[in-house]
């Protein structure tokens, strides 16, 4: 059936492929006002290389959604915008506001049937720099804040020959938001809703001559729509940038959040004081330089980051159970320095050679209520080295290929170096027209969680590893009012973690194996000036059942936007969505569900608009995680001024 799939799409890329040799329309530039839903064949994109890049050139697929798509909706974090927006992936929810850690939290993502549980397997970058849980690996959610966007790029298909571990389904790039003309520009915004909902926040940008810094605060709270599931936020963020000279500059940035969230349980078993305590903060310093008046032009950066975190988390108890004696803690960092040059040796060359080094660990132990004893559950820090080189060559005029190859280093499994290799060729065809084909791997290391924590702990684990194999097709049309995309896509990932017993008792162990197989579809139209339509559509076939991870996905939207109002709507489609899998105790359950959002604006003092959004207009019953209903039709309304 898989195969049938793949080849079935395959056959309508070359349909697409076929039609775009034969239409007799010149390359025309896509303006960088439009607002369609895709990536704009003459932007330049930073992921899935290092240096900027015209996207055309890259044998993978990178979606960017841009600030207007990121704040039309209001959404306080970025996570459902990707959601909507970006074919292949998805992301758990639990509620109005708020992720939540632990048992009982959200905010995984998947990218084409891959991610992990927890998220292990997508890396979420800012500005290119990694961001997960030292300890156990994962990304944060709750942290990834609109406001501090200017745009969001996101790979489909394994990053690991950039970008090492946890890259090994895709990457998310938040791009900070770093003004680029001299300006002085502050935004507030106020809403207020359901379930007593509130997000609030100020950002400011200044660019003056060879300075420039964004800074923002934003506040987040809810009641939630179940008992025992408020939750509050507090999150702040500071970007620095300094030309040095023409050719040299330095950047500096920071952001902190602190959050407060309640796990109420599933509705079979609700939980009393459920509750989570956590503060998450990074730095980065970065000096970058580009030459472009030289023999041979060339880019790069140094950076220097950190991030880390304090979790406090009472695991609760059941209604009339004696409730825990302990407190759970842990604190956690990851440092590291990344260094890539990216130089044009020769015309048509690019050539980009960099080195990663990380160090990353924690400390997590249980404290007694009576006493404050303390239990160590982990102590420990690791390693990562690696050092990568990609080349990237014009053949001929329409057709360049691309190949690369990372060696990565984890201390703990010395002897045994992950060799990446990637490879892609693209082809330039008239009339806008473009087909890549992409050959690559990706890994994941196993986390210090999987090896030492806990009694499922096994310090002889392997990393996980997949290859990915994916052909895909876009196009612009009619002066770059149309744009269509379209992709098919196998993976095989194997060596996976899983817990089975072993002996008569949970083991970690590498025994996960995953076939996925699918297609991706894109298209956006500018139906004429201030009125667009966007529609994307996946379909996934897992060979294994995957949690989280829909069988079909379909987005479909419309907007008119006019200098005194703007005004969209959208539905969203979910079907075959498993949000329990079949075990020993518990029996497998699937959903199907249609969201119908709409969101609303109007200018009423110069910068000042009034907004209301409306999401699940349909009331619908449905769950992403198993036993946590969503909530039925929320609205939110408030004020957003820009001046």
């Amino acid at each position: 059936m898989n195969n049938s799939v793949f080849f079935t799409c395959l056959c309508a890329i070359c349909i697409f492929s076929a039609q775009a040799m034969a239409q007799q329309q010149s390359h025309v530039h896509t303006p960088a006002t439009d607002s369609l839903r895709t990536v704009n064949l003459q932007e330049v994109v930073a992921t899935g290389t290092r240096a900027n890049t015209d996207p055309r050139l890259l044998p993978m697929t990178v979606n960017v959604v841009n600030e207007e798509q990121l704040t039309e909706r209001h959404e306080a974090n970025i996570l459902p915008t990707l959601t909507e927006h970006v074919p292949g992936l998805f992301v758990t929810q639990r509620g109005i506001i708020g992720y939540g850690v632990s048992s009982g939290g959200s905010g995984g993502i998947k990218i084409r049937g891959i991610g992990g549980a927890p998220n292990t397997d997508i890396l979420v970058l800012i500005d290119g720099l990694p961001q997960y849980a030292g300890i156990y690996g994962h990304p944060i959610s709750d942290n990834y804040q609109t406001m501090l966007a200017d745009h969001v790029e996101v790979v489909r298909g394994p990053a690991s020959m950039y970008y090492g571990s946890n890259a090994m389904g895709g990457v998310v790039n938040i791009v900070t938001k770093q003004p680029k003309h001299d300006t002085i520009l502050t935004n507030l915004h106020l809403q207020y809703g359901s379930y007593y909902s509130l997000d609030a926040g100020v950002t400011n940008q200044v660019k003056r001559g060879k300075f420039s810094s964004a800074v923002g605060f934003n506040y987040l709270r809810t009641d939630g729509h179940r008992r025992n599931m408020d939750f509050d936020e507090y999150n702040g963020f500071l970007r620095l940038g300094y030309e040095l000279s023409e050719h040299w500059r330095i950047n500096a940035m920071g952001n902190i959040a602190y959050f407060n969230s309640s796990n109420p349980g599933t509705v079979s078993a609700p939980l009393e004081d459920n509750d989570m305590h956590i503060l998450r903060g990074m730095a980065s310093l970065s000096v970058d330089n580009e030459y472009t008046d030289t023999r041979f032009p060339t880019s790069g950066a140094l950076r220097a980051y950190y991030n880390g975190g304090k979790h406090k988390i009472y695991d609760g108890y059941a209604f009339g159970a004696t409730p825990p004696a302990q407190t759970y803690y842990h604190t956690d960092l990851m440092t590291g320095l990344s260094a890539y040059q990216s130089v044009e040796f020769f015309r048509g060359n690019r050539t980009t050679f960099g080195f990663d080094y990380q160090h990353f660990g924690g400390h997590a132990w249980n404290e007694a209520l009576s006493d404050k004893s303390t239990t160590d559950l982990v102590r420990r820090t690791q390693y990562n080295i690696a050092g990568y080189v990609d080349f990237r060559q014009w053949v001929v005029s329409w057709f360049s290929l691309d190949a690369g190859v990372r060696i990565d280093w984890l201390s703990v499994c010395p002897t045994k170096p992950q060799v990446i290799p990637q490879g892609g060729l693209s082809f330039i065809l008239p009339r806008d027209a473009q087909i890549k084909a992409l050959v690559s791997r990706g890994f994941r290391n196993p986390t210090l969680r999987e090896l030492y924590m806990y009694k499922p702990a096994n310090a002889n684990l392997e990393p996980e590893s997949l290859w990915n194999y994916e052909l895909s097709y876009r196009q612009s049309l009619l002066q770059g009012r149309l744009r269509l995309g379209a992709n098919v896509y196998y993976l095989h990932a194997k060596n996976m973690i899983e817990t089975r017993p072993v002996d008569g008792r949970p083991v970690n162990v590498n025994t996960g194996e995953l076939r996925n197989t699918g297609c991706e579809v894109e298209i956006g139209y500018t139906i004429w000036r201030g009125l667009h339509v966007d529609a994307n559509y996946s379909y996934l076939y897992a060979a294994n059942p995957v949690l989280a991870a829909p069988e079909h996905k379909l987005y479909a939207g419309i907007g008119y936007h006019h200098e005194r109002f703007r005004v969209a709507t959208s539905l969203q489609y979910i079907h075959g969505l498993y949000t329990q899998l079949a075990s020993a105790t518990t029996t497998a359950q699937k959903q199907n569900y249609a969201l119908w959002n709409a969101h609303a604006a109007v200018r009423i003092w110069k910068g000042l608009w009034a907004n209301i959004k409306a999401d699940n207009l349909l009331g619908q019953e449905y769950e992403i995680n198993a036993g946590f209903p969503m909530p039925r039709t929320t609205l939110m309304g408030g004020l957003n001024w820009t001046f």
